[in-house]
């Protein structure tokens, strides 16, 4: 399995999210569900979500794409499609 792969990028996100929210279990954050709302997931602990998405993949994550990870099946296509495409140039 690649980290590429999508089963691998969902359980990077599960793994995010425990990190930032320890309090959570990992059979309550399913797909479907608003990562924010129903998890009680506050702005902090959101962007230091985003913050281990970027550290893990090391991809950038503009403001402008944060509605992008509102649900799992969200933050497994956004990572899939930025690590399918080539890198941008440098600056």
């Amino acid at each position: 399995m690649s980290a590429s792969d999508p089963a691998s990028i969902e359980s990077t996100v599960i793994d995010a999210l425990l990190d930032v929210a320890p309090d959570l279990e990992r059979g309550e954050i399913k797909r479907g569900i608003d990562l924010r709302q129903d998890l009680d997931i506050d702005s902090m602990d959101f962007l230091n979500f985003i913050i281990r998405l970027h550290e893990r993949y090391g991809i950038e994550i503009p403001e402008a794409d944060y509605p992008r990870f509102a649900t799992l099946e969200g933050c497994v296509e956004y990572i899939g499609e930025r690590l399918a495409s080539p890198p941008g140039p440098p600056g």
